[in-house]
């Protein structure tokens, strides 16, 4: 692997530090040698934000009706006698931050001598800034912006990648409404629930932009310069497709009951066409008021969303795939395959390709980009798309 690029200034400290040691420079109470400057470290990237990057649902290689054993090779977490989650999102699977071991920065491959994942799944922008400015610690965990400030002391990091938002607008909520509409009251969501994102979308985005400010007064503080490191906003996928690719019909239970995608075909078409792509375009303008990259998944599950056409759900005589699975996983709303937190997530297979993505995006160290799969394969086929 070639050794990374790293910035002259990023050069000097590193040569700074090692002057300090050769000269035996000892802290303040003589004991010990001290630390090398910020940067001088192993090279990092690290991730940070919430459930969509973190690696929730990470457990699953598509969703299967199976509810025993291995739900037809679905569920990483079987053991072979028995479920263990901590198998796919280690320590994390008992405070439910859910960092799967194949999340985003996970999956990326060797773009980095160290792959550091500190988002959390649920996490708002509040659990991002800095308890000094107001960031609130959540599930037994500092705000993340504090996480980093350890981080970049000890690291050279490279880039930055921020997931951030969608529990400030209550993605959970949109979800839990719409197919409660569907399931039990028979009447639409998109109508009300885009007055709800209307209402708050400005104060989310916002705090988006201060999140962004907080990693930057972090990165300040531990002596870098803006030049030195990269920060890139990504926005939110469509888990569900449009109504015209859904594999299952409206009426009926097939999407309830076989699909797990309870949604009405008006309501489809609103998160898909209208509410994820509003979302994508105000992160957007958030990274280019913020001097960040932007990468837009609007598109990235496309085809590969739950009772997508194109898509394939796994059986018996269907197996895992990632060039034919579904890449999010379904609402299982009786929660007999793991907890509810893991729905309407990218899978494993999901994951690995945003891990694609994040690498690309890595390799171009300007320009804002769209990333999107290739029907029939796995993650090798995501591709980058310039945005104007």
């Amino acid at each position: 692997m070639p050794t990374p690029h790293r910035s002259p200034r990023r050069a000097v400290r590193g040569l700074l530090a090692l002057s300090l040691a050769a000269g035996g420079l000892l802290t303040a109470g003589g004991g010990s040698p001290a630390l090398a400057s910020p940067g001088a470290g192993p090279t990092a990237v690290v991730s940070m934000g919430d459930s969509y990057i973190s690696g929730e649902a990470g457990r699953w290689q598509g969703n299967s009706l199976t509810t025993t054993g291995s739900r037809n090779g679905t569920d990483r977490a079987w053991t072979g006698s028995a479920y263990d989650p901590g198998r796919v999102y280690g320590t994390t699977a008992a405070n439910g931050c859910h960092r799967s071991d194949s999340a985003e920065v996970k999956s990326a491959g060797p773009i980095a001598s160290a792959l550091i994942n500190i988002a959390c799944s649920g996490a708002t922008t509040r659990n991002v800034f800095r308890a000094a400015s107001g960031g609130v610690a959540y599930k037994g965990e500092a705000p993340q912006a504090d996480q980093l400030a350890s981080i970049a002391a000890s690291h050279d990091v490279e880039t930055i990648v921020l997931s951030i938002g969608g529990n400030d607008l209550g993605f959970a909520d949109i979800i839990t409404t719409c197919a409660t509409d569907y399931i039990v009251w028979y009447s639409y969501c998109h109508d009300d629930q885009q007055a709800e994102v209307d209402a708050r979308i400005d104060g989310v985005m916002a705090n988006v932009g201060k999140s962004v400010d907080e990693i930057r007064a972090v990165m300040s503080g531990a002596g870098y310069a803006a030049s030195d490191y990269r920060i890139v906003l990504q926005s939110y996928p469509s888990p569900i497709p449009r109504a015209a690719e859904n594999r299952y019909a409206e009426s009926g239970w097939s999407r309830t009951n076989t699909g797990g995608c309870p949604f009405w075909n008006l309501d489809s078409d609103w998160a898909r066409d209208s509410l994820v792509p509003q979302i994508a375009n105000r992160l957007k303008g958030v990274a280019a008021a913020k001097g960040a990259q932007f990468m837009d998944l609007r598109d990235m599950l496309q085809g590969r969303e739950v009772c997508a056409k194109s898509s394939k759900q796994v059986s018996a005589t269907v197996p895992a795939s990632a060039s034919t699975s579904e890449w999010a996983r379904w609402i299982d709303q009786n929660q007999t395959q793991g907890p509810l937190q893991e729905n309407m997530h990218p899978n494993h297979y999901g994951q690995a390709a945003l891990g694609r993505c994040l690498s690309l995006i890595h390799a171009r160290p300007s320009g804002n980009f769209s990333c999107r799969n290739t029907a029939g394969t796995g993650a090798s086929g995501m591709y980058l798309t310039a945005l104007s």
